[in-house]
């Protein structure tokens, strides 16, 4: 084989070779969660990283969690089989303790405050946590405040919920709340929730507006209460080494599409649950929403309580509560 042919033989292996990787390069598989506020950023990130990298940056969209849950998601991602993922804060707190902080009733009390703390420095902060095991952290979505629900009396304080079967996750820190107030807390599976609640098993329940009318627990409660107790973010992460990968132009592409598709989900997200408010209203729930005052008349309930201390005690970084307190 004279020297010329073994050269353009070589070349075609190469480009063979790379061609498979080239592809893989130009790809970012996205995996979305199935609030309808975070699809459709995910639909305005994708349209920005995609214009602003000329196409070197596809974005490859697999919403409703259709590459697995929020934990599946985040392995995933870790293990490099996503590029990006979105999860909620909550069951990732176990990987990355720092995230518990989002478990901590009454530590913010309005978006503004929240979206201060998220975007500042500790939520800077607790997105470099990520980093160490593998994972760039980009922002943090809305998935939203816990309001709470009930069939007896309308609750504007804490007092109004002593007594109540209240139905809440298996979390430490958020049984301890419950107790804190006075209601009777009660551990139950999701899937029961809706019967328990209509035959009077428990008598209120507290989750996100958005979880509430989706589940149409308005049918079968009275009173909804924007208490606002716990505040959930979504964070949307990338695999580290994937991240580190690309060229400073489409990293730069990567941190402009997110700063505007937050601002977009967020804003997207407030509208959504103005609009499921007036639902409500139509439907005959009493809403009630609470002033400052009363929200921080929930807040002292906690500090008395020491959960905040609870909380602190699961975090690598416990001084990042009180920086979010003193904000």
């Amino acid at each position: 084989m004279s020297c010329l042919k073994k050269i353009c033989m070589a070349s075609a292996i190469a480009v063979m070779t790379l061609a498979p990787a080239l592809s893989h390069a130009a790809d970012l598989r996205f995996a979305g969660v199935t609030s309808t506020s975070a699809k459709e950023a995910a639909v305005e990130f994708k349209k920005m990283v995609e214009e602003a990298t000329d196409g070197s940056l596809k974005v490859q969209l697999f919403q409703d969690n259709q590459l697995g849950d929020d934990r599946v998601a985040t392995e995933s991602t870790i293990f490099g089989d996503i590029d990006i993922g979105v999860s909620s804060t909550s069951p990732l707190a176990s990987l990355f303790p720092d995230l518990y902080l989002f478990d901590a009733p009454f530590l913010f009390l309005s978006p503004e405050e929240t979206y201060a703390v998220l975007d500042g420095d500790v939520g800077q902060k607790i997105l470099t946590t990520l980093e160490k095991k593998g994972l760039k952290g980009l922002g943090f979505w809305e998935n939203g405040f816990r309001n709470f629900t009930d069939n007896k009396k309308a609750v504007a304080l804490p007092e109004d919920v002593a007594g109540l079967k209240v139905r809440t996750m298996e979390n430490e820190i958020h049984l301890a709340a419950w107790r804190a107030f006075g209601a009777n807390p009660t551990p139950m599976a999701f899937t029961e929730l809706f019967t328990a609640l209509q035959q009077g098993t428990v008598d209120a329940q507290e989750n996100p507006l958005g979880i509430i009318a989706g589940n149409g627990f308005q049918e079968v409660q009275d009173h909804v209460s924007l208490t606002q107790h716990v505040y959930t973010p979504y964070i949307v992460f990338m695999n580290l080494d994937r991240y580190n990968s690309l060229s400073d132009k489409e990293k730069a592409a990567i941190a402009d599409a997110m700063v505007k598709s937050t601002k977009f989900q967020r804003e997207r997200s407030q509208a959504l649950e103005g609009e499921i408010l007036a639902s409500f209203a139509g439907d005959g729930v009493t809403v009630v929403e609470l002033t400052p005052e009363q929200k921080a008349a929930w807040q002292k309930k906690v500090v008395d309580a020491k959960i905040y201390d609870l909380v602190k005690s699961k975090m690598d970084n416990p001084e990042y509560l009180d920086q979010a307190l003193a904000k």
